[in-house]
C-alpha cells in the first residue's frame, strides 16, 4: 500500500472525498515527516502544526479538487497572526496583521497550511540560505541548493514533506528551485493571481503560483490560485474553463521555438544541461510538434536596465535603523545600489525593458511556446554563491546561473518548468516553456502531454530522503 506523500495531492483529496482517509490523518502524516526529516532538508522556516491540525479538524464537507491536502505558504506570503520573517534576521518578531487574498483563495479551498516555508531575505537571491533558518537543499543531494526564492516550497514538495506548494516568482523564482528540485512549476501570466491586500504590483515583475510533482496538481492549484482583487494594476487575459482541465485535453500540433543563448554576458550553458535541452527538443518533436531554432528575442543590452530595477526593489521591505546590522551582505549590497537609483533611471530602465518587450512578443508571438533552459547548470553546494566572499561576485553568480526566467518576468509571459532530465550523478535539470501572454493552458496541455510521454515525470526515481 502506497504511503500518503506518495500519493499525488488529487489522489489524496480524492481519497478524502471517497472518506478513505481524513484530512487530518493527512495532516498528521506530513507533520511527523516535517518532524523527522525536515532537519536534514531546510524546507520550513515556521512549522503551525497546531494551527494546521484544527483546521484539518474543521474539515467535514469534502467539496473541490483539492479539499483536505496541506498546502504551505511561502514566507514572503502574509498569514494573519503567524510570524513572517521574509527570510531576514530585521523582522524578528513580526506577526502578519492581515492575510494575503491568495492565502484566503487557499484555506477557502479547504487546503491546510502546515507551516511557512523558507525563502532568502526579502526574495531577491535565487538560493534560499538566510540567518533565520538551515539552508534549503535539494533533496536529490543534500549537499546542494533547493534554488529561490521559493527554494523552501521546492524542497517540502520533492522531499515528500508537502505534496504541493504556493509560491511566487519575481525572476524566476518558481521555476529555479523547480528544476533543481526536479519539480513542475508555474510562473503565471502577469495579473492572473492577486497580491492584495498589501504587497504591490508595482512593475508587474513578481506573481504567485503553483509547485508540484505533476502537472494536474500544479493546474489544480493555479485553479484555486488564481483571482483578482480590486485596485490590480494588472489582469490576465480572461481563461475560459479550469486549468485542470487543460492537463486533460490533448495541445494538438504546435509550433515550437527555441533557443539556448544566454543573454547575461559570460554565462555558458553546461553540457549536462544542454543534453536537457536537446532531449527535451526531441521529445516534442516525436510528439509531432514543429521545433524551430530562433534567435533570443531579447539582448545582453537589457540586462543593466533589469539589474537598475533590482537593485530598486531590494529596498522595497522598511528596515529599521537599530537593524541595518543584521541584512546579510548581499541584501545590503543590493539596498546600497538600490537606494542611489534616481527616479528618472527607473523609470528609463522600466521604458527600455517594456519597448523590448513590444518587440520580443512580435518576434515570439507565431509560436505557441517557447522552449529555452531553466538554468545553466545543474545543482550547485550549498555555499556556492557566496563563496567567494563578495556580493558583487555573489551576484555575478547569480546573473549566470539563471540568465533565462527573468525574461518572462519582464514580458509577463507565462512560463514553466518541465522536470525532463537527470544526469548521470542523479541531479535534476529541468526546461523551461514560455506560452504567449495569457497561454498557461496551452503550456499545461503540453507538458502533460510530455508527462504522459514520458511516463510521469519522476517514474521510479524518489530522492533519498523520499
Amino acid at each position: 500500500m502506497a504511503h500518503i506523500h506518495d500519493l499525488t495531492a488529487l489522489e489524496q483529496a480524492e481519497a478524502v472525498r471517497r472518506r478513505e482517509i481524513s484530512p487530518v490523518e493527512i495532516t498528521e502524516h506530513y507533520l511527523d515527516r516535517i518532524e523527522r526529516i525536515d532537519p536534514q532538508v531546510g524546507a520550513y522556516v515556521t512549522v503551525t502544526a497546531e494551527r494546521a491540525l484544527a483546521q484539518a479538524r474543521e474539515l467535514t464537507d469534502p467539496h473541490g479538487p483539492l479539499y483536505g491536502v496541506p498546502i504551505p505558504v511561502k514566507d514572503l506570503n502574509l498569514v494573519k497572526d503567524v510570524p513572517i520573517r521574509f527570510g531576514s534576521a530585521t523582522y524578528e518578531g513580526f506577526v502578519a496583521p492581515v492575510d494575503d487574498t491568495v492565502v484566503e483563495r487557499l484555506r477557502d479551498a479547504g487546503t491546510v497550511m502546515l507551516g511557512k516555508t523558507a525563502t532568502p531575505e526579502f526574495g531577491l537571491p535565487c538560493y534560499t540560505e538566510t540567518s533565520v533558518s538551515p539552508p534549503s537543499r535539494t533533496p536529490w543531494d543534500l549537499s546542494r541548493s533547493a534554488g529561490g526564492s521559493s527554494g523552501g516550497a521546492a524542497a517540502a514538495v520533492a522531499a515528500g514533506l508537502a505534496p504541493a506548494a504556493q509560491g511566487s516568482d519575481g525572476a524566476g523564482s518558481i521555476r529555479i528551485p523547480s528544476s533543481v528540485c526536479g519539480l513542475f512549476g508555474i510562473k503565471p501570466t502577469r495579473g492572473r493571481i492577486s497580491f492584495a491586500p498589501i504587497i504591490p504590483d508595482l512593475a508587474g515583475l513578481s506573481t504567485n503560483g503553483p509547485i508540484a510533482r505533476t502537472v494536474a496538481d500544479a493546474a489544480a492549484l493555479l485553479d484555486v490560485m488564481a483571482h483578482n482583487n480590486p485596485g490590480d494594476l494588472y489582469l490576465a487575459p480572461p481563461h475560459e474553463g479550469t486549468f485542470l482541465e487543460c492537463a486533460a485535453r490533448e495541445p494538438g500540433r504546435l509550433r515550437i521555438a527555441r533557443y539556448a543563448t544566454p543573454v547575461v554576458d559570460g554565462a555558458e550553458v553546461h553540457p549536462d544541461v544542454l543534453a536537457a535541452y536537446e532531449e527535451a527538443s526531441k521529445t516534442l518533436e516525436e510528439l509531432g510538434h514543429e521545433v524551430v531554432d530562433i534567435a533570443s528575442p531579447f539582448g545582453p543590452d537589457l540586462v543593466p536596465q533589469f539589474v537598475t530595477m533590482w537593485f530598486a526593489f531590494a529596498c522595497m521591505h522598511p528596515v529599521a535603523l537599530d537593524r541595518q546590522d543584521r541584512l546579510r551582505p548581499l541584501t545590503a549590497w543590493l539596498r546600497e545600489r538600490g537606494f542611489a537609483v534616481p527616479a528618472p533611471t527607473f523609470l528609463q530602465a522600466q521604458s527600455s525593458l517594456q519597448l523590448a518587450t513590444r518587440m520580443a512578443l512580435m518576434a515570439t508571438d507565431p509560436y505557441d511556446a517557447v522552449l529555452t533552459p531553466t538554468v545553466t547548470r545543474p545543482p550547485v553546494p550549498v555555499g556556492w554563491f557566496e563563496d567567494a566572499g563578495d556580493p558583487e561576485e555573489t551576484f555575478e553568480r547569480m546573473k549566470r546561473f539563471a540568465p533565462f526566467p527573468p525574461i518572462y518576468n519582464v514580458s509577463g509571459q507565462p512560463a514553466v518548468n518541465l522536470p525532463l532530465h537527470w544526469n548521470a550523478d542523479g541531479l535534476p535539470i529541468g526546461v523551461m516553456l514560455a506560452g504567449r501572454v495569457g497561454g498557461e493552458g496551452t503550456l499545461i496541455s503540453l507538458s502533460a502531454q510530455v508527462e504522459a510521454a514520458r511516463g510521469g515525470f519522476w517514474g521510479d526515481r524518489r530522492p533519498p530522503v523520499w
